[in-house]
């Protein structure tokens, strides 16, 4: 009878188990995996006090080989003192930490070399704030992600009418739009005509060669109507370029995941996260440099399993609303993502804090037991991927509440309501949609509620 071939989710765990048993000699390890998979043990021996023994290497990547084949490396086992650039390895955030350093055990981390999914695990500190202020709060403070695990929920449109009534207060609201492969908010808050030359993309391309110094990244919004003080920004996920300049969008977003190495020796790599922190900082800047200091940040992001989802909500925002419509494949598509932070507990604390659900596309308005029946299986959700974790101790109280039916958390659904009458909806063609009656019924609630979480406005801090 032939052997059970070796699967993936097996060889990972042989993986760290060998991991685990090689850092019992008190060297840290790092266990790296390929875009394909393939796993490989990399051993710290850059301290002289700990030199690798050649015969106990070899007896180790004979093993490990054999263990993990066929999701083996191509050098299984290595050491940081035959690598070009151990730092790469041994000393990037990108390292998720298995288990810490202790008595005399060397710490076990884990290195995902992946085309997407990596930032899930990274870490959910915030941002930092301008460089000539250091009392100034984290920039991250005033940014609110719009996701959603799948498309077609509204997001967009929710993005627009939110800007709307934080501008009809007196608010200078930023809108970004990251769903760089399927753009959809630049639609609805300017036309071709008053699109800026350049987007998100052209900076992260230009920016990767040293090269962003001059593009014109945010326009304020000519579509949309609003009254009062406040305005409305774009920063589109493409430019406009002018008549006969070149544009090749597909080109450009071809390149702009990609991790960068230090620019020089001894210097900093700069990952897809920094890099896409920086073309949003930028966009903020050039909204400071043309009217103000934005009072709110929206970033409309892209939906499922992506990087830019990752990075958005762990490292960029400090509210997400995650879109949700009652179904089993919403609440199932949540869990797995959520349940990614239960590896390190900590973060999870932190994200948990900034997260609230919004009842997307809700139907039946008078509903209560319906909406009821969502907030339960949010705080199901809740309760498995982002609470009662280890190390919470006294403080699991505090975050989740015994009663589901506790509001201002973050299973409390904020409903945004769908009615017919939003079906033959054309943003496109009639500019003036957000001030149609059934549109603000629809929002109310949403708008109102958000508007509550957010920082004051800079000028009522100033005051």
């Amino acid at each position: 009878m032939t052997a059970e071939p070796t699967r993936f989710d097996e060889a990972w765990q042989t993986a760290l188990d060998h991991a685990a048993e090689a850092a019992k000699g008190g060297r840290d390890v790092v266990v790296a995996r390929d875009l394909l998979g393939r796993a490989s043990l990399l051993i710290d021996d850059r301290a002289d006090r700990l030199p690798a023994d050649a015969d106990e290497l070899t007896a180790l990547r004979d093993d490990f080989a054999a263990a993990t084949r066929p999701f083996t490396g191509l050098d299984p086992v290595q050491t940081a003192s035959v690598l070009f650039a151990p730092e790469l390895f041994f000393d990037v955030p990108e390292l998720t930490e298995v288990t810490p350093r202790k008595d005399g055990v060397g710490r076990v981390a884990v290195l995902e070399r992946t085309v997407v999914g990596t930032d899930w695990l990274q870490d959910t500190g915030a941002s930092g704030g301008d460089a000539d202020d250091q009392t100034a709060e984290p920039r991250q403070e005033r940014r609110v992600a719009l996701y959603g695990f799948k498309g077609g929920v509204g997001r967009s449109t929710a993005t627009t009418v939110l800007a709307r009534h934080l501008a009809d207060r007196g608010r200078c609201v930023l809108v970004v739009d990251l769903d760089l492969e399927s753009p959809g908010v630049s639609n609805l808050l300017a036309d071709p005509a008053g699109m800026p030359r350049h987007g998100i993309v052209d900076h992260l391309v230009e920016s990767a060669v040293g090269n962003a110094e001059g593009l014109e990244l945010v326009t304020r919004t000519s579509v949309l109507p609003y009254s009062g003080n406040g305005e409305v920004w774009l920063a589109p996920a493409g430019g406009q370029p002018l008549e006969n300049e070149p544009y090749d969008y597909l080109a450009k977003l071809n390149r702009i995941y990609s991790d960068l190495p230090a620019p020089a020796p001894g210097g900093t790599p700069r990952p897809f996260a920094v890099r896409l922190e920086d073309a949003i900082a930028a966009c903020e800047d050039q909204v400071t440099e043309l009217s103000r200091k934005p009072d709110v940040v929206l970033l409309d992001s892209r939906a499922g399993i992506h990087d830019i989802a990752a990075v958005v909500l762990t490292r960029l925002s400090g509210l997400a609303l995650l879109f949700a419509v009652d179904n089993p494949s919403t609440w199932e598509g949540y869990r797995m993502l959520l349940s990614e932070w239960q590896r390190r507990p900590d973060r999870a604390r932190k994200l948990r804090e900034r997260i609230r659900i919004v009842a997307a596309m809700f139907h039946s308005a008078g509903d209560i037991g319906r909406l009821s029946t969502l907030r339960k299986h949010a705080h199901e959700m809740f309760t498995k991927t982002l609470y009662n974790l280890p190390d919470d101790g006294d403080d699991a109280e505090p975050f989740l509440a015994p009663d589901w039916q506790e509001d201002d958390r973050p299973y409390a659904p904020i409903p945004i309501l769908f009615g017919n009458d939003l079906v033959g909806l054309d943003p496109l063609r009639s500019r003036a949609w957000p001030e149609l009656p059934f549109v603000e019924a629809a929002y109310r609630t949403f708008v109102t509620s958000v508007e509550r979480l957010l920082p004051p406005p800079h000028h009522e801090e100033t005051a």
